[in-house]
């Protein structure tokens, strides 16, 4: 059992470390959340978002991200979730991703406060172009933007941009959280007004800042297992005075301790005090290729000191300065990155190709490759399913 004196840190190996993390990310296993739909709910509500982003070159990442956990995942099953069963909504965390709805609400003082400071972002958007795409919506039900007609189209500030004035609007009220997406077709969304799509004769109760915060720390703990103030904060560094306060508060409790990482002792990190007795070893050697985006990966100094393996994000270099390619794959074996594969599916010919196999690690042919190649061939069939 892990000493539960908040002054002495628990020591653990990296080992130790990579583990835990693994079994809060279910990754040690090959079915945590079972299968079928309901899988992509609790997968989502475990791991407290999933990252949505436009890279075609292989399947996108959140479709991804889901197919690692759950083997038999299909597409239709994040569609259920999203436009159906209404158990995902899509929303901002560190990026755009979908989001358990159960924790609605406490996204819901980021909308209103979107509200009252619209940001340079949508500077341009009028009163008038907002009213006019909530009147839409209102009378026409959901929409795409291709759906809608401008009569007056504005220049480009940007390739992705778009020349309609309403889609900055529509984009602009689902900030605010007038409009949701409820449904996804690639990368065309749907939007409808969010109190019709969830139902609401009002929305829910918007929590206080404590309660927001202690939902930080708490999704942070559930799919980190082992957390710091940079990774329960990641990429929202103005939260960590008032998050650190309530792991001060939890260790006066007994109700977390610190740990202390081998060859990282002066970063803290945090866990629950039976958290090395309840996460159990790996068994056997699971083989994931894991999205650039995965919630494994997306933090790179949490994954350079927990795996050693320092994943670099190429798509945006040019390509004589790539190492990786252009969009790498880390390939997890157990509990070791042990390759980084850039791939390309060629949709013609319903095909992987393979751009670069890199080893890296303890990663090498002779133990590796046979296991990967195996695990190719699974992927291959998901990438065309």
């Amino acid at each position: 059992m892990l000493p539960t004196s908040p002054k002495k840190p628990q020591k653990i190996t990296q080992a130790e470390a990579r583990r835990i993390w693994l079994h809060a990310q279910r990754l040690d296993s090959r079915e945590p959340f079972g299968g079928g739909a309901q899988a992509t709910r609790l997968a989502v509500e475990h791991l407290g978002y999933v990252q949505i982003d436009t890279i075609h070159v292989i399947e996108r990442c959140h479709h991804h991200i889901l197919y690692t956990r759950i083997p038999g995942y299909e597409r239709a099953h994040l569609r259920q979730a999203q436009s159906v069963d209404k158990t995902v909504f899509e929303y901002w965390t560190h990026a755009l991703s979908y989001v358990p709805t159960r924790d609605l609400r406490f996204y819901l003082r980021a909308m209103r406060d979107d509200r009252h400071g619209p940001g340079q972002w949508f500077s341009t958007v009028t009163k008038q172009d907002l009213r006019r795409v909530l009147q839409l919506l209102r009378d026409s039900g959901p929409l795409t933007i291709r759906e809608i007609e401008d009569e007056v189209l504005v220049e480009k500030h940007h390739p992705w941009a778009s020349r309609k004035p309403s889609k900055r609007a529509l984009q602009r009220a689902f900030h605010m959280g007038l409009v949701t997406i409820s449904a996804r077709s690639g990368m065309l969304k749907t939007y409808e007004l969010a109190d019709r799509h969830f139902g609401w004769d009002k929305p829910p109760r918007a929590p206080t800042e404590r309660e927001i915060n202690a939902y930080i720390l708490e999704r942070a703990l559930r799919s980190q297992g082992l957390a710091s103030l940079d990774s329960a904060c990641y990429l929202d560094a103005p939260r960590k005075p008032a998050i650190r306060k309530l792991i001060e508060a939890a260790m006066r409790r007994k109700a977390l301790v610190p740990i202390a990482i081998e060859g990282a002792e002066r970063l803290e990190h945090w866990a629950a005090p039976n958290l090395l007795d309840a996460a159990p070893d790996i068994a056997g050697e699971q083989v994931h290729i894991l999205s650039p985006f995965d919630p494994l990966i997306i933090q790179r100094k949490r994954l350079q000191l927990f795996f050693g393996y320092e994943h670099r994000f190429e798509a945006y270099l040019p390509k004589a300065k790539r190492v990786l390619g252009y969009f790498a794959l880390p390939v997890l074996v157990g509990n070791e990155i042990v390759a980084a594969l850039d791939l390309k599916a060629d949709r013609e010919k319903r095909t992987l190709r393979m751009q670069s196999w890199n080893w890296v690690g303890q990663g090498s042919p002779r133990l590796h490759k046979q296991q990967i190649e195996e695990e190719l061939s699974r992927f291959e069939r998901f990438q065309f399913a």
